[in-house]
């Protein structure tokens, strides 16, 4: 498991520096599944305890646990499966227009 070396706020202030319209806290429970979605603006997180898995445009599983990262541009498609502790994650979000 790697180590979280930042904080919320942290994580918010270079977030918002860059560009992105705002930070929030994501908590899944455990064994949640979503099946293949989008959403309008792009995400941009860190893992930040739990693990999951992501599927990016139908591509690659993914496992990501606390201190991973990823990335899911505006309206693509992807899938979230939570595992059995659940799973939060800090996620900055960008709307299309702002890129």
């Amino acid at each position: 498991m790697n180590a979280i070396n930042l904080t919320l706020e942290q994580f918010r202030s270079v977030m918002l520096a860059a560009g992105y319209d705002e930070v929030t806290e994501r908590s899944w429970d455990a064994n949640t599944k979503l099946d293949e979605h989008t959403h309008p603006f792009d995400a941009n997180a860190i893992v930040v305890s739990g693990n999951f898995w992501l599927s990016v445009n139908g591509g690659e599983t993914k496992q990501l646990s606390a201190g991973d990262t990823f990335h899911v541009v505006a309206n693509t498609p992807h899938s979230e499966e939570y595992g059995p502790e659940g799973a939060t994650y800090w996620v900055a979000r960008r709307s299309e227009s702002k890129r």
